[in-house]
């Protein structure tokens, strides 16, 4: 006896033809590269049941940092960075370029947005204990881009090139003057010469939007792929430990690099001999 199959209707059809649309060139990508599923497995990875809002500073970190980066790239195409023409320029994006008094504004105080939440960060992962072992390099990394956050906003007040961005310039260069060893090297390096001038300006708009932004670019990569190596710490009162337990001794298998040990620190068990 012959069952009767249900056909699918016409906005069924349609449906399935749109998704196999959108799913092709995923799959395409996917095929060839794997960033798809690397993507899915950065989005919907196992954390924590216990985590907050506390643990969303980084993220909102991170995306302050984003919204520094793209509005520095548009305040870069309208800007001059020679001392006849710095200050001209501002006035320029600030006045007549459609919207530039909001991507300046954005720039101006999404820099001391992006600084305070990096201490904030940096305070909820000294508070939760999420800097101890196996974290350790992840904190270092996380000093290191706050240190370069703090120098790119050092770098960038001197842009605007008007008296309070002169002066202020002045004291910082001074204030590394006075460091040991390296203080007057630093100070020389810092002004492009004897004095502040043209060279000053040159040195830190370079600084600003080259050699710090790709640093900071750079640690974020590898910040981001320790805390998915590692996974998320739990919250100093949850019942999960927030770290793991060091292993002491001698590690099987991490005799070099070509035989890797476990993740995590766990020995596997020796078998037993019988006897």
């Amino acid at each position: 006896m012959a069952i009767a199959t249900r056909r699918p209707s016409q906005a069924q059809l349609r449906k399935q033809r749109m998704q196999d649309a959108i799913d092709y060139p995923l799959d395409w990508v996917e095929e060839r590269t794997g960033l798809v599923g690397a993507v899915r497995y950065f989005l919907f990875r196992k954390v924590p049941a216990d985590t907050n809002w506390m643990q969303t500073l980084g993220s909102a970190t991170l995306t302050a940092f984003l919204v520094q980066a793209v509005t520095g790239v548009i305040l870069a195409m309208f800007y001059k960075p020679t001392p006849g023409s710095a200050y001209s320029s501002i006035q320029n994006i600030t006045d007549h370029v459609f919207m530039g008094w909001l991507v300046r504004g954005m720039h101006k105080w999404g820099a001391s947005v992006f600084i305070i939440l990096m201490f904030l960060h940096m305070g909820r992962v000294f508070l939760f204990g999420a800097y101890k072992y196996p974290r350790e390099i992840n904190w270092i990394v996380g000093v290191l881009l706050l240190v370069l956050g703090m120098m790119e906003g050092f770098t960038g007040y001197l842009l605007p090139w008007d008296q309070t961005a002169y002066w202020a310039t002045v004291v910082g260069i001074n204030l590394n003057g006075t460091a040991p060893f390296l203080g007057p090297w630093l100070a020389q390096f810092l002004r492009g010469g004897a004095e502040i001038g043209s060279n000053t300006l040159t040195v830190f708009y370079s600084i600003h939007m080259l050699l710090i932004p790709g640093a900071i670019f750079a640690l974020i990569g590898l910040h981001l792929y320790l805390v998915i190596r590692l996974g998320v710490t739990s919250p100093p009162w949850s019942k999960e430990a927030a770290g793991m337990e060091r292993v002491n001794g001698h590690r099987p298998g991490r005799a070099g690099l070509l035989r890797p040990g476990p993740r995590g620190g766990v020995i596997p068990a020796k078998p037993e001999s019988g006897e």
